[in-house]
C-alpha cells in the first residue's frame, strides 16, 4: 500500500484530519450516522466516532484494512469481527477523559451554587473508575472532597478502596456514572441502575450520567423520579440516542446532547491518537506532535482576575453548562425533528477548551484559590 494512494473515509466531525492525515492520502468526509457500505468501496482507512456502527454489514467486501474510532468507548465496534478479518483497529482511550471530568466539575459547581453547599460538604460516589473516573477522582481528591468508589473489575483484580454499588448508592450525596457500556461478561453495565436499585439513592441526592445512556434504565428512571423529585438529575447521555425521551428531559436540571467530552482539546487528542496508531500499524514515522496540534487549536480562554473570584466563577468562565442546556431543551420542541436536532447540536457544538488551555492575567489569586484552581486542572504561571 503506497502512502500517497491511501483512500481515507472519515466522519465529517473529526477535527484536524487534514493536519494529521492529509499527507497520507485523500480524505473523504461523510456523515458518521449515515455512513454505509457503499461509502467504503475504495477505502483503505476508516475513521469514525461513536455514532457509527462498525461491523460486518458496514465493512464486508470493502478494502478497509484499518479502523480507528476517535472515542474512548468501543461498544459501537465489532472488534471480534475485525480481528477475524485481520483488520487493524485502534480506539482513543482517555482522549477526552479530562474534558468529561471538567464537564462534571462544572455541573456540580453549578448545582452547589444554586443549592448553597460546598462540594467539600458532600460525599461523591464515582461508579466506574477507569480513564474518566480516575481523572475525576484525582481532581476531587485534590479539592478535598470525600469519595466512594465502585469498580468491580478493578476490585476483582485485587485493588483496594472500592465499595459495592448498593453501599455507594446509599452513602453518596452525589453519584457520577462513568462506566463503559457492556451487555455481557461478568460485570455488565447495561441497566446498571434500574427499578430495583434506584430506590437505594438517598434524599436530595444528585445523579449525574456522563458515561453511556443505557447504563441507566431510562424508563425506570423517569417513573422513579416522578416519585422522587428531590433528586437532582444531570444527564449528558440518553438510552436511545439520538432519540431523547422528552418527558425525562423535562425532569433534569441539566440535560445535554452527549457532549461532555466535546472539548476541542479532547477531539484533537483523539484524532492524534489514531494518527499515532495508524503510523505504527503502517511502519510510518509520525511527523506531527500533539503539542503542535493543540497549539494550533486557537480559541484560548482569557481570564482577567480582578480579585474576589471563586473557583466556580473561573470554571464557568471556561465552561458554563447552562448554555448547552438551553440549546438542548430548545431542540426538543419539534418531536419529528428532534433526532436530527440532537446530531446538529453535536455537529455544530461551540468551541470549548479544557481548563489547562486558559490563560490568566491581572491580580494574583489568593493561596486558597490558587490551590483550588491547580486541583481542578488549571495551570497558572
Amino acid at each position: 500500500m503506497k502512502q500517497s494512494r491511501l483512500n481515507i473515509v472519515a466522519d465529517e466531525n473529526i477535527p484536524a484530519l487534514e493536519r494529521l492525515f492529509g499527507d497520507l492520502g485523500e480524505i473523504h468526509k461523510v456523515s458518521g450516522r449515515a455512513m454505509q457500505n457503499s461509502d467504503l468501496q475504495q477505502a483503505d482507512l476508516l475513521l469514525v466516532r461513536s455514532v457509527t456502527q462498525v461491523n460486518q454489514r458496514l465493512l464486508e467486501n470493502t478494502p478497509v484494512r484499518f479502523v480507528g474510532t476517535a472515542t474512548i468507548g468501543t461498544d459501537h465496534i465489532d472488534t471480534a469481527w475485525l480481528a477475524q478479518q485481520q483488520i487493524g483497529f485502534s480506539s482513543a482511550p482517555g482522549c477526552n477523559a479530562d474534558a468529561v471530568a471538567e464537564y462534571v466539575i462544572s455541573n456540580l459547581l453549578l448545582v452547589a451554587a444554586e443549592k448553597g453547599f460546598e462540594l467539600t460538604d458532600k460525599v461523591i460516589g464515582i461508579v466506574g473508575v477507569g480513564n474518566v473516573g480516575r481523572r475525576l477522582q484525582q481532581r476531587l481528591e485534590k479539592l478535598g472532597v470525600a469519595l466512594l468508589l465502585n469498580d468491580p473489575p478493578r476490585a476483582a483484580a485485587g485493588e483496594e478502596g472500592f465499595v459495592e454499588l448498593p453501599q455507594l448508592l446509599q452513602g453518596a450525596d452525589i453519584i457520577c456514572l462513568h462506566t463503559p457500556l457492556t451487555q455481557a461478561g461478568e460485570y455488565p453495565s447495561y441497566h446498571l441502575l434500574n427499578d430495583s436499585n434506584l430506590a437505594c439513592i438517598g434524599d436530595d441526592a444528585i445523579l449525574l450520567n456522563a458515561g453511556r445512556g443505557p447504563v441507566i434504565d431510562n424508563a425506570a428512571l423517569l417513573a422513579w423520579h416522578r416519585q422522587r423529585p428531590d433528586v437532582t438529575l444531570l444527564l449528558d447521555v440518553w438510552e436511545h440516542e439520538p432519540h431523547v425521551d422528552s418527558a425525562l428531559a423535562q425532569q433534569v436540571r441539566i440535560g445535554t446532547p452527549h457532549i461532555a467530552g466535546y472539548t476541542l482539546d479532547g477531539k484533537i487528542r483523539g484524532t492524534w491518537m489514531l494518527y499515532q496508531a495508524f503510523c505504527q500499524h503502517q511502519g510510518i514515522t509520525p511527523t506531527m506532535a500533539l503539542s503542535e496540534c493543540l497549539a494550533q487549536a486557537g480559541a484560548v480562554p482569557q481570564i482577567a482576575l480582578r480579585g474576589g473570584e471563586s473557583l466556580t466563577d473561573i470554571v464557568h468562565a471556561v465552561y458554563q453548562p447552562e448554555a448547552d442546556y438551553q440549546r438542548f431543551m430548545a431542540s426538543l420542541m419539534d418531536v419529528a425533528e428532534q433526532p436530527l436536532a440532537f446530531d446538529q447540536l453535536r455537529k455544530h457544538y461551540p468551541v470549548r477548551r479544557e481548563f489547562v488551555a486558559a490563560q490568566f492575567s491581572g491580580e494574583k489569586p489568593t493561596e486558597r484559590l490558587l490551590a483550588q484552581l491547580t486541583a481542578a486542572g488549571f495551570v497558572i504561571d
